[in-house]
């Protein structure tokens, strides 16, 4: 770690991060932004090498554009951990990795701006182990990053509009599309319907893409079981009330499904500072951030997912206004606070965001899909049973159940199954608490360490 510090470093490549990342830059500051990705666009706007249109995706590239050669982009860098430094400066440690293998860098920052987007949050159903089954998210990001279907005869279930993108996609690209099954009702957003207005367009657009794919799309319904020997060959799927109880179920014979039950926005960077959180209208733990999208640790901003699930042009606007107020603290003298036009448009995204939680809910009948011997945590085979035993020990929440059933201690950490064990154990999620945000090996570490403290590392 050599050098001076940057003025901010981003830690996000999706409309949040870079539209922060640009603002500052623009005004002059040094600026570093990582991302995970081979390119830029995070999950909203992942594409492959030559892309195709779709809503937005000409302005991201344009600001993507612009921000290259302004700001120093590293792509393919994954960041794990951030620190405060004993002087007050942020140190971001990340690893990359190329044709020589895997290697640590570590960048110092004054300020740092958190856009780390989100991840799928898949529920548990008997056979949600087997070869072919992925998350919604999962099968879009195969299609757009690299042209690749996640297969031939799919199937795909949850709850939220995002299922429609990922539907519309895939069956234009050759897929055959069996069924959207929304576990929720049809209704959405009726009941505000000046915040549907803006998204009405992209709605009829989506329906459109459907209807000329002959894809069936049906409310009150979900998948609750995948059945196969080696692969998925065929799903369960169950008419619901509005708890999400079975009333009645069929069989649908298919090669793929991709499932998704809304959004876990990755905070783990901003509690790893000791950001606070506040609980989103869907119960998840997002960051706290005031008018200009800072947090409560000096020096630490966020913008997009963290703060809470709203869609692309919320983060775009959290980013601006994080990067505004960024220079506004660096050059106290150009004083670029956030205007009114973008606290309007935050305002006006944020409660779409929010409507659409309150929308598209997770009901608690998905738990009565499960089987004793259905797999919680995949990563270390917890099977329901097990967690259910736990709680008859004496396990009152989702920490107790872990230490005492083991879910949540593999290679993820509890991403995938944080979530169900949390509902089983009859909690709302609690922030994560994880000092590596991403899984990372421990020869990467020793290696950062050798970096950091080369003498210490000697002896």
């Amino acid at each position: 770690m050599t050098g001076a510090p940057y003025d901010l470093v981003v830690v996000g490549g999706g409309p949040a991060g870079v539209a922060g990342a640009l603002t500052a830059a623009l005004a002059g500051l040094r600026v570093a932004l990582l991302d995970s990705g081979a390119r830029l666009g995070g999950q909203y706007f992942r594409h492959a090498a030559v892309p195709e249109r779709e809503p937005g995706l000409d302005r991201f590239l344009l600001q993507a554009r612009l921000l290259d050669g302004r700001a120093d982009v590293l792509t393919r860098h994954q960041v794990w951990n951030v620190s405060r430094e004993p002087g007050g400066d942020l140190t971001v440690h990340a690893l990359t990795r190329d044709s020589s293998g895997e290697r640590p860098v570590t960048l110092r920052a004054r300020r740092l701006l958190i856009a780390t987007g989100a991840h799928d949050r898949p529920l548990p159903f008997p056979g949600w182990d087997l070869p072919g089954v992925l998350t919604a998210g999962g099968a879009q990001a195969l299609l757009k990053g690299g042209g690749v279907l996640a297969g031939r005869r799919v199937v795909i279930s949850g709850t939220g509009p995002f299922l429609l993108p990922v539907a519309s996609g895939l069956a234009g690209a050759g897929a055959a599309v069996l069924g959207v099954y929304e576990a929720n009702g049809g209704l959405g957003l009726a009941r505000h319907p000046l915040l549907a207005l803006g998204k009405a367009g992209e709605a009829a657009a989506y329906a459109a893409a459907l209807a000329r794919h002959r894809v069936p799309y049906r409310t009150r319904h979900a998948v609750i079981a995948a059945h196969g020997e080696r692969e998925v060959e065929a799903v369960t799927v169950a008419r619901l009330d509005p708890d999400w109880n079975v009333l009645s179920t069929r069989i649908v014979g298919c090669d793929t499904l991709a499932v998704g039950y809304g959004f876990v926005p990755q905070i783990e960077l901003g509690t790893q500072l000791g950001c606070e959180t506040r609980g989103d209208p869907d119960g998840s733990p997002v960051l706290r951030v005031d008018a200009a999208q800072r947090t409560s640790v000096p020096g630490v901003w966020a913008a997009g997912e963290p703060t809470g699930v709203a869609g692309w042009r919320q983060a775009e606007v959290e980013g601006r206004i994080a990067g505004r107020a960024v220079v506004s603290e660096a050059r106290p003298v150009a004083r670029r606070g956030p205007d009114g036009v973008l606290l309007r448009r935050r305002r006006q995204w944020r409660a779409f965001g929010e409507a659409l939680q309150r929308a598209y809910p997770v009901r608690p009948g998905w738990q009565s899909w499960l089987r004793d011997d259905t797999l919680v945590c995949r990563c270390e085979e917890v099977p329901l049973a097990r967690v259910r035993e736990a709680l008859e020990l004496g396990a009152t929440d989702a920490r107790s159940v872990k230490l005492l059933a083991r879910p949540g201690m593999g290679w993820c950490q509890g991403r995938v199954c944080g979530y169900a064990v949390s509902c089983l154990a009859g909690e709302a999620p609690r922030p994560p608490r994880r000092p590596v945000a991403q899984p990372v090996t421990l020869g990467a570490l020793a290696e950062a360490a050798a970096e950091d403290s080369p003498d210490d590392a000697a002896r």
